[in-house]
């Protein structure tokens, strides 16, 4: 009797342990099913100006609470999509890294509403010796002649800033922003507006043109009046006048003459006698 009872009661504990086990278990699984969300990440490393297509995009459970804002669920939605920064392997996928939809890949891709790119020639010395990397900021200068100048003469040349915090897209045929290595190339693409395009063309057109690199946060403007010649070394000193010295006066120096040659004649006048010449 006392057996059947004891088998009885150990049946209905290990039936409530057995339940219990399988409604924590199904709680767990709500809840860490709830905690996660699928997100669109990048399986190898994504160029920028590069098109996303299925085989580069898989899905991760991410923690619900830390889902970046504007990433996808769907990696479907990503096809065709174009990058505009690169991305690492296993990164996520949000609206903010992508060109708008309909874009093609390529340099177009990366370049902002309302702008355009312009290409400059350069040299190791105007392209600051390679350190003009694409994501970089420089300021272009011009040297010209001066606009009242008539003549090509080095002494009315002035070198001007025309174009300030301008945005470098591509060196050459390199739009990655991630090496930073300097690079001596012999294009610089510019991110410019229409308005600036029209001015560095024609600064390119009347002189000889210039790259400052700027600091990436520096967005004070500085208006300049332009360095010259004159500006450059200081105003050249006026010329002394040369001191008159007063000439002495020339002393003239008189000659007699020599006496004329006259006839004279001897006078007897009672006692007194005289000369007369004629």
């Amino acid at each position: 009797m006392k057996t059947s009872r004891a088998i009885v009661m150990l049946g209905m504990a290990l039936l409530a342990g057995l339940a219990a086990v399988a409604f924590a278990s199904r709680w767990l699984l709500q809840t860490s099913s709830s905690a996660v969300t699928p997100v669109a990440v990048v399986t190898a490393e994504v160029s920028l100006g590069q098109p996303l297509n299925a085989n580069m995009i898989r899905t991760v459970n991410w923690p619900t609470a830390s889902v970046p804002p504007g990433a996808f669920k769907d990696p479907k939605a990503l096809d065709g999509r174009v990058v505009r920064t690169s991305l690492e392997p296993g990164e996520p996928v949000i609206e903010s890294k992508l060109a708008p939809q309909g874009t093609k890949g390529g340099l177009s891709a990366v370049i902002g509403e309302g702008k355009r790119a312009i290409t400059v020639r350069v040299n190791d010395v105007v392209g600051v010796a390679g350190f003009a990397l694409p994501g970089n900021y420089v300021d272009v200068i011009v040297n010209t002649q001066e606009p009242e100048a008539k003549t090509a003469d080095p002494q009315h040349s002035i070198s001007k800033i025309v174009l300030e915090k301008i945005l470098v897209l591509a060196v050459a045929q390199q739009v990655s922003r991630d090496d930073t290595q300097p690079k001596v190339v012999n294009a610089v693409t510019l991110e410019v507006t229409p308005d600036q395009a029209e001015k560095l063309d024609l600064a390119r057109s009347v002189g000889s043109l210039s790259l400052v690199l700027r600091n990436q946060i520096d967005d004070r403007p500085l208006p300049t009046g332009g360095a010259t010649k004159i500006t450059l070394l200081g105003k050249p000193a006026a010329p002394v006048p040369a001191t008159v010295v007063a000439a002495a006066p020339a002393r003239v120096k008189y000659v007699a003459r020599p006496a004329t040659k006259r006839d004279c004649v001897g006078v007897l006048s009672g006692t007194q006698g005289s000369q007369e010449c004629f």
